[in-house]
């Protein structure tokens, strides 16, 4: 019988904590809406902001916070029908929201490439890469983008509770990212003028419920914490130089990189049939974006970083999570090295 599956996707979404599962079952059996004028309602509007605060305390955070339900919302709200560009390896979602012409060329080492700053302009720019793990300078680029007198927009939906928050005047995350549930994001801020309100919930800023047993779910990740990052990067150390002794190739090697994510090129074999013969494997693993691999389209991040589409599309994502252990590495790589013989095999 085939062995028990291992699960290496965490970047698409991450399993939910056990805690985060304990805190949103509380929720469930007293949830009430938390705009009701009843006792039941102000018990959940209380709960609501105790966990807006706990959130804000968790992440380090004294500005607005506003949930929403997901990044892409978020997103939507942040930069749609203001004047934003993005860098070129953004998620879909932030493409979307700025246009096809809005775009900030990054280098062979996935780096956004700033030109002259705009006044009052929106510079999206990714904490951290979802496919290929590269870490933005945000440091550097959001003093550049002040100086020029316009605003920064950091997606941290990667990065959130596994790095510090940059300084940047909106930021946005995905709580199933980091143990928390689906469904829900939040976006931040240190001013609402920056945002157009639109009625509803949310100080007026979004409409909709709030997911209160998913909030107090986010606030109860958040305080969980990540302390298995020093593990996480020994092992994709080690999955690297197995990578590159079997003739493959590390996607940004050369770039600061999230310790969770790693990008793979099998010279040869195309992604899609990769993913195919993992999963028969019981190896789950992706291509690029989860929200986007169903596409045979090449990924955009990697052909803004150069790649041709044939070699840009034979490259696989493997991120790791908290149960993620060396065992689990050691029959990926076992895996990586059948498919590379069958494949080679075959081209004889």
């Amino acid at each position: 019988m085939t062995q028990d599956r291992i699960y290496l996707d965490h970047a698409a979404t991450t399993p939910v904590l056990p805690v985060v599962q304990a805190a949103m079952a509380d929720a469930l059996v007293r949830w009430a809406n938390p705009s009701s004028p009843h006792g039941e309602g102000r018990a959940a509007r209380a709960a609501l902001e105790d966990a807006r605060k706990r959130i804000g305390k968790a992440l380090g955070w004294d500005g607005e916070i506003l949930f929403t339900s997901g990044a892409s919302e978020a997103i939507t709200l942040s930069l749609r029908g203001f004047d934003a560009v993005a860098t070129a390896v953004e998620h879909d979602a932030v493409l979307s929201a700025v246009g096809d012409e809005a775009r900030i060329a990054v280098d062979a080492n996935g780096i956004a490439q700033l030109g002259s700053i705009a006044k009052g302009r929106r510079y999206a720019i990714q904490q951290v890469n979802n496919e290929t793990g590269i870490i933005q300078p945000l440091e550097e680029l959001g003093r550049v983008i002040r100086e020029g007198d316009g605003l920064l927009v950091a997606d941290c939906s990667q990065g959130a509770g596994k790095l510090p928050l940059p300084d940047a005047d909106i930021i946005i995350l995905s709580a199933h990212k980091l143990g928390g549930p689906p469904g829900l994001g939040a976006l931040l801020t240190k001013d609402l003028g920056l945002l157009k309100p639109t009625g509803g919930q949310e100080k007026g800023y979004r409409r909709g419920t709030e997911n209160l047993p998913a909030v107090l779910g986010l606030a109860a990740a958040l305080e969980a914490g990540i302390d298995w990052l020093e593990q996480a990067n020994k092992l994709r150390a080690k999955l690297d130089a197995a990578i590159e002794e079997t003739g493959g190739e590390v996607v940004g090697k050369a770039s600061p990189r999230l310790a969770t994510i790693g990008s793979y090129r099998m010279p040869g074999v195309s992604a899609s049939s990769q993913l195919i013969s993992f999963d028969l494997a019981g190896i789950a693993v992706s291509a690029g974006s989860a929200c986007s691999s169903g596409t045979l389209k090449a990924s955009h991040v990697l052909t803004a970083m150069g790649w041709d589409a044939k070699t840009a599309g034979e490259v696989v994502r493997v991120s790791f999570g908290p149960q993620t252990c060396e065992t689990d590495i050691d029959r990926f790589v076992a895996t990586w090295k059948a498919i590379r013989e069958r494949a080679a095999g075959a081209a004889l």
